[in-house]
């Protein structure tokens, strides 16, 4: 396929996009039907049909990715009539580029361009939840580390956090952090480091809560902070039951420093490879 009609077919496909309120992008079926070459609006309704079968098998709503829907068209003379139409995500055009006739240069090309860009989505996805995760890793930290300070300020001394924090462990996952470390195959390294997002946000949660009480109620000793801290942790993980998650079965996920190693590694690389593009278009 030659570069200027890669090109051509490019632009056309973006050019039919279209954006919801709620910015959420997609195509109108009756526009990816003359974009794809077919003639026929029945012809193309076998395709949507096979497309929604494959989506069905995917294990996905087919109502998430096909929406149908009716417009006005102008029939001459200034009537108009309503005729159906259909709201495509992404993923459903590149189901319905899966299932039309490669014959045709249009389909084939959409193939690959849809496939692609599907792809792509699903890289972006996956790298924002890396930075979600290491980011409230990262605020778990700075929680913890206030909640020491503040027993050290209000008890004179903060030698047992590393106690009250693992008894707020206890709570949450009903097993102790070593316990939870066998578990998970942990060795020489924090528990948090490995936990899923969600149980991040439940211990940043429990803790915020730890500190917010300690100050008001002006708690003195450690053996309050630390009652204190268990009853959160408890509640907390009573919330995450009562929703279907039982902190303790949640599989581990990968070394959150490992992660976050990885992704300043990308983004240095990203940063070198866009130096070295803005360097040849001044060229």
């Amino acid at each position: 396929m030659k570069r200027d009609i890669v090109y051509k077919l490019t632009d056309n496909f973006e050019d039919f996009l279209h954006l919801t309120e709620d910015g959420v992008e997609f195509w109108l079926a009756r526009d990816l039907q003359h974009l794809l070459g077919y003639g026929k609006w029945d012809n193309f309704q076998n395709v949507i049909s096979k497309a929604k079968t494959a989506c069905e098998i995917s294990d996905q709503n087919i109502s998430d990715h096909f929406a149908d829907v009716g417009k006005m068209v102008e029939i001459g003379s200034g009537a108009q009539k309503e005729i159906d139409d259909v709201m495509l995500t992404r993923f459903a055009c590149y189901l319905i580029a899966q299932n039309g006739d490669s014959r045709k240069e249009q389909v084939a090309f959409a193939q690959t361009y849809f496939a692609i860009q599907t792809r792509k989505a699903e890289l972006i996805e996956k790298k924002l939840l890396e930075i979600e995760r290491v980011q409230t890793r990262n605020k778990l930290a700075e929680t913890e580390k206030e909640l020491s300070q503040i027993i050290f300020e209000q008890t004179g001394g903060n030698q047992n956090f590393a106690l009250i924090r693992s008894k707020g462990d206890q709570a949450l996952f009903n097993k102790n952090t070593q316990q939870m470390k066998n578990q998970w195959g942990v060795k020489n390294k924090p528990l948090a480091d490995f936990m899923p997002t969600i149980l991040l946000k439940a211990k940043d949660f429990a803790t915020e809560i730890t500190i917010f009480n300690a100050k008001n109620k002006k708690m003195s000793t450690e053996a309050q902070i630390s009652n204190e801290h268990i009853t959160n942790n408890r509640s907390v993980r009573n919330t995450l039951l009562s929703r279907g998650i039982v902190p303790e079965n949640l599989p581990p996920e990968e070394d959150v420093k490992k992660l976050e190693r990885k992704l300043k590694s990308e983004e240095g690389k990203s940063l070198k490879e866009n130096k070295g593009f803005n360097k040849n278009k001044k060229k």
